[in-house]
């Protein structure tokens, strides 16, 4: 039996339409003319819109369509234990089963370890952090129903930033379904923490969550709706509640741009870079970082989902080198993806080349999660040949141009 990753891309649209779902009806779904779903079964033409698109419509992520993970998530063995891990801690602590000799932790040594789980899930090492977030959740648990008052509080906030951590990495594996239960138990924790400005950094992620699962519509109504509760009055200036409130406006940013909603896309990104310029330097709370510099970063990142390499190539110009030395290491990847994207779109192949190997030889563990790279791969196609393979290796995507034939049984070892 062939592997998911042995087919075509336009094979893996044919297989997930089914045959109850004709190529007109996946075109009414999509908003996109006939031609088009043909031509991208066909592997003749598949841009990064009409990508999102057909992923959308089909309610998988980018990546399946793609190969680089199978309808039901097919991961490396380290992988498949951490998120065994993972989920076992979630489900666990939610039922309050727990060790009984396990005692009660000092806030300061659990906010040392949410500290250390939020460092490592921005630099992708999720191997370590599977393990560190079985002990926080644990510990966190039993201080938050032992103690009471300020304590009890403090111990709840570090128990919701365990869970969304998790969900966070479970959205990002692909298991939708403990990132849905992991996300309602961040959201309870932070609940019963009296914490508003947690809450709302909570519900950005359940945003994301949303949005992975294809549910447009519903990450933009949660993302709107928690920035809205925490909107800044023109004096506040609190860097706290601008870094959350700002980093509300980049999923719904985000999400508008995926809806192709340029219009307000356009108005979110103006109250992105508004709220950067009033924090002025980049900020960290509660695992959301935003500022000045990071509303650039993520302005490159949606113009390139808006199929404006241009303007994306303008943003780039304007940022520094040390511009990035403020972002977390996963923004910073990102953002390097986003450049090498907007490079391929503007037929730099050689720089976008340069750009993607340099993230891929830098964050290979976190590169293994990301749909741009099998993107740009396949957006450069035959445009290089021997650097154009060796790229395909490092992520495990055949080297086939998006305007070209893929056979059944082309595959690149990871």
């Amino acid at each position: 039996m062939a592997e998911w990753s042995d087919y075509s891309t336009g094979e893996r649209i044919k297989i997930l339409r089914g045959k109850q779902v004709s190529q007109q009806q996946l075109a009414d779904r999509t908003g996109l003319s006939l031609p088009t779903i043909r031509a991208a079964e066909q592997n003749r033409r598949l841009s990064l819109p009409t990508l999102l698109r057909v992923a959308n419509a089909l309610s998988v992520d980018t990546s399946v369509v793609l190969g680089q993970q199978a309808p039901r998530r097919s991961m490396e063995q380290n992988d498949r234990t951490t998120l065994r891990h993972i989920s076992s801690s979630v489900h666990d602590t939610a039922a309050a089963f727990l060790p009984t000799d396990t005692e009660a932790v000092a806030v300061e040594e659990l906010s040392g370890a949410r500290d250390k789980a939020w460092s490592l899930y921005w630099k992708g090492n999720y191997q370590e952090l599977g393990s560190v977030l079985r002990l926080l959740l644990r510990d966190a648990s039993v201080t938050a129903e032992v103690t009471n008052g300020d304590s009890a509080h403090a111990a709840l906030g570090c128990l919701s930033d365990a869970y969304q951590i998790a969900a966070c990495v479970a959205n990002l594996f692909g298991a939708r379904d403990l990132a849905y239960a992991s996300i309602g138990h961040a959201h309870h924790a932070a609940i019963r923490a009296g914490d508003p400005l947690r809450t709302a950094r909570v519900e950005s992620a359940r945003s994301w969550v949303h949005l992975r699962d294809g549910r447009l519509e519903r990450s933009m109504e949660v993302a709107e709706k928690a920035a809205d509760l925490i909107e800044p009055r023109y004096s506040d200036n609190g860097p706290e509640q601008l870094t959350v409130y700002g980093n509300l406006l980049n999923h719904c940013a985000v999400t508008a741009a995926r809806l192709e909603d340029e219009g307000r896309t356009g108005d979110f990104l103006s109250r992105l870079h508004a709220v950067g310029a009033r924090l002025g330097r980049e900020h960290n709370f509660h695992g959301a970082r935003f500022g000045p510099h990071t509303a650039t970063a993520q302005a490159v990142g949606i113009n390139v989902t808006m199929g404006k390499p241009g303007k994306a190539l303008q943003l780039i110009d304007s940022m520094k080198p040390t511009h990035l030395d403020g972002l977390a290491r996963a923004a910073r990847n990102r953002y390097q993806l986003d450049v090498a994207m907007a490079q391929a779109d503007a037929k730099l192949y050689d720089k976008a080349l340069d750009t993607l190997e340099e993230v891929l030889h830098s964050a290979p563990q976190w590169s293994r999660h990301q749909t741009l790279p099998a993107v740009i791969v396949q957006k450069i196609g035959s445009a290089s040949t021997a650097r154009l393979r060796r790229v395909s290796q490092l992520i495990g995507v055949p080297a086939v141009p998006l305007d070209g034939y893929a056979p059944a049984t082309a595959r690149t070892a990871l």
